[in-house]
């Protein structure tokens, strides 16, 4: 009797568990779609977040602080927009602080549900098969490359990752510091862009769009063999001097 009523409440537990995670993500995705969707539209356009910041202008650093935090965590956000007008309202330096700070959050946030809900409840999200796949990339000592890989690549799960590293071997701060450098490179990119449209430098802006879409085709082609660089130059430079930094 007493093993079956554990077995029981083991699984009362992670059924309250995926019903509090589907709450807070879906949940909250959905109420902005069904009842606030006008939002998606406005940050869908660079003059739509210009105008959200304009209108909240007394606190439109903790408005765009939010708005990357909300990015991260529902996903339904396009985070480049956001990004892009954070480069475009505030210059590049406070456009890339403020953008880190938010991801940070957003990522600490992300990072924490899915670590508190468990496997079960990421499996439910993103199918069991897919998170299988990354708990075991992440728990590989390819990690490191694998983060900057996905970072850096167009078209790669991002927001699917920091779910996934709550419930992989990653320590937090680890993961949280390793993903920020990981995304800094793109991050900064997408920032110049929107503080170059605002001073005017099409000659520089065509250039750096010219080398972004170059780097994009060849980061997509060459990505493996991007990962074992990667992989090797962290090994060598990084690793070991880590085993006692990243302890939570």
């Amino acid at each position: 009797m007493y093993m079956p009523m554990k077995m029981n409440m083991k699984m009362v537990i992670s059924i309250i568990k995926l019903l509090l995670l589907v709450a807070i993500t879906l949940g909250a995705s959905a109420y902005v779609y069904f009842f606030q969707y006008g939002l998606i539209e406005q940050f869908s356009t660079l003059e739509g977040v210009n105008h959200f910041l304009a209108e909240y202008k007394a606190v439109s650093i903790f408005a765009y602080i939010g708005l990357q935090v909300a990015q991260v965590v529902i996903s339904i956000l396009p985070g480049q927009i956001v990004q892009f007008a954070g480069g475009y309202a505030y210059g590049f330096w406070l456009g890339y602080l403020f953008s880190m700070a938010g991801i940070a959050l957003g990522s600490s946030i992300a990072f924490g549900l899915a670590r508190v809900l468990g496997r079960d409840a990421m499996h439910l999200l993103f199918g069991e098969d897919r998170v299988s796949r990354f708990v075991t990339q992440l728990n590989s000592r390819k990690a490191f490359a694998i983060l900057v890989v996905i970072y850096a690549v167009p078209g790669l799960p991002k927001d699917t990752i920091t779910y996934v590293a709550g419930i992989s071997e990653f320590g937090y701060l680890r993961f949280l510091t390793l993903s920020m450098i990981a995304r800094t490179p793109a991050l900064m990119g997408t920032i110049m862009f929107g503080s170059m449209v605002n001073k005017g430098s099409y000659t520089g802006l065509i250039l750096l769009a010219s080398l972004a879409v170059i780097l994009c085709i060849v980061l997509l082609i060459y990505r493996h063999s991007l990962t074992h660089v990667i992989d090797r130059l962290y090994r060598k430079f990084i690793e070991p001097k880590e085993d006692d930094e990243w302890e939570d």
